[in-house]
Order: structure tokens, then sequence, then C-alpha cells
């Protein structure tokens, strides 16, 4: 037996893993950048802040890519695509993006739909409902959630 191998009562080899939609927020640049990879486009994290998320490497050349996520749903999936100024307590108004500084905004909404959506197309915009870009769907990462109803 190795020192490296769990023992004693309560041991358990097999980690217990719940996702959970409220950690959405802090998966979403990783589900972006996997996503991307996915198909083939490298990414890129900035190292210091910067006002994209991720970078992603296309045939085109590189993309800058602001990432959103949303658990509000009202008439539909809500998503506030603006950005707020630097402002003590971080109070300022929300600001739309330059869409001459961000070229696409990936969105993940509560069910795990992720939409690509060109900057220019919401340009000016700090707030959109997601039921109106539907065509900018790309997919569903809603098999990293556990079913309603597992197999047994």
């Amino acid at each position: 037996m190795s020192r490296l191998e769990p023992t004693g009562k309560g041991v358990t080899l097999k980690p217990e893993f719940k996702p959970d939609i409220k950690h959405l927020r802090e998966a979403g640049t990783s589900i972006a950048s996997m996503w991307f990879l996915l198909c083939g486009y490298n990414t890129s994290l900035p190292v210091e802040p910067a006002i994209y998320d991720l970078l992603a490497s296309m045939p085109d050349g590189l993309k800058r890519v602001q990432v959103k996520t949303t658990t509000c749903k009202t008439e539909g999936w809500a998503v506030q695509v603006g950005r707020r100024p630097y402002s003590v307590g971080n109070r300022a108004r929300l600001v739309p993006y330059d869409p001459d500084l961000i070229d696409l905004c990936f969105v993940l909404d509560g069910d795990l739909t992720m939409y690509v959506i060109p900057s220019r197309v919401i340009a000016g915009r700090v707030a959109i409902l997601l039921r109106n870009y539907s065509e900018f769907i790309v997919g569903s990462a809603a098999s990293f959630m556990p079913s309603a109803n597992p197999a047994a």
C-alpha cells in the first residue's frame, strides 16, 4: 500500500460532482474557451485586465471576445451586454461596449444555450433579450448538467 492511497473510515474514492447553475458566471469564460477550441480556434486569456475576456485565433484573425452569462429569466433570458466603467463601489451606470474594441460576444444563458453574437449587432445596447438573437445560437452546454431523470 502506498502513502498516496487513501486509508481510513469515511474515505471516498470517487469524488462527488454536483454541477449547479449558480456557478455559471465563474464557468462562462472556460466554457467559451472550450467551445472555440472545439471549433479548432486557439484561445488566449489576457494576462493583464482587458476589456475583452478572451482572444480567439480565427481564420480571419484574432477576435476579441466578451463573455456574458445570465440566469435572469423574465420574458425570456435577459443578459446585460454593457460594462461598468471603474468607479468606487462599482456603481457607475452600464455603458455599451465599443464595437471597435470587442469583436464577438459569447453569451451563455441559464439553459446553457450558447450564442456568438457579433459586437456590431448589439452595438449601443447595455441589455438584450436573447429570444431576439436565436439566429446566433451555436449550441448547448447542457450536457454538463445532471439530467432531471438520471438513469439508474
